[in-house]
């Protein structure tokens, strides 16, 4: 096997790996809703497989991700909540991927901390842009600019801080351990 088919199975195995645990994780707060929506569970596996694996696969995990769970285990939020989530998430994977190559790289922790950061903005707005097409089709969908800063932040302060605080440690371990290179 050559190394180019090496790292591509580890890739795979990675990114399937990561959108299990995407699928799963949000099931440790599945019967409290507010708590799962305050911790956004499904996006450090998201972030962290474009982070390792890169865009291609980011962008794979973070649209099957939310896809997957909602269809499994919340099929009526799948329109409301799923398909948002969906672009969102996929744009989490892409832009950390995207940014960790443009951002200047003079010293690792500014780097990791200004792509996730990046990422975290734009797969937000993202959701924004999505929610406001969706909320012009579908009445049972209000949006409005107080319901973005809620949702969005104030009401996943936790969630960012927890993303803030995971995806760098496990990113500076998996490159410590050489385990597997960050892209």
């Amino acid at each position: 096997m050559t190394d180019k088919m090496k790292k591509s199975v580890k890739e795979l195995t990675a990114a399937a790996m990561l959108l299990a645990i995407g699928i799963l994780l949000p099931s440790l707060t599945m019967n409290v809703p507010q708590i799962g929506n305050m911790l956004c569970p499904m996006h450090l596996p998201v972030l962290l497989c474009g982070a390792i694996c890169g865009w291609k696969y980011g962008l794979a995990v973070g649209a099957l991700t939310p896809i997957l769970r909602f269809a499994l285990f919340m099929p009526g939020a799948i329109i409301n909540t799923g398909i948002p989530m969906m672009f969102e998430l996929a744009a989490y994977g892409v832009l950390i991927a995207v940014l960790l190559k443009v951002i200047p790289n003079k010293h690792r922790i500014p780097h990791i901390y200004a792509s996730l950061i990046g990422a975290m903005i734009g797969g937000r707005l993202i959701w924004a842009v999505v929610r406001l097409i969706m909320s012009r089709f579908m009445q049972n969908l209000p949006f409005s600019l107080g319901i973005f800063v809620t949702q969005a932040f104030v009401n996943a302060v936790p969630g960012i801080i927890l993303q803030l605080i995971i995806v760098p440690a496990v990113l500076f371990a998996l490159e410590r351990s050489k385990l597997i290179p960050i892209k």
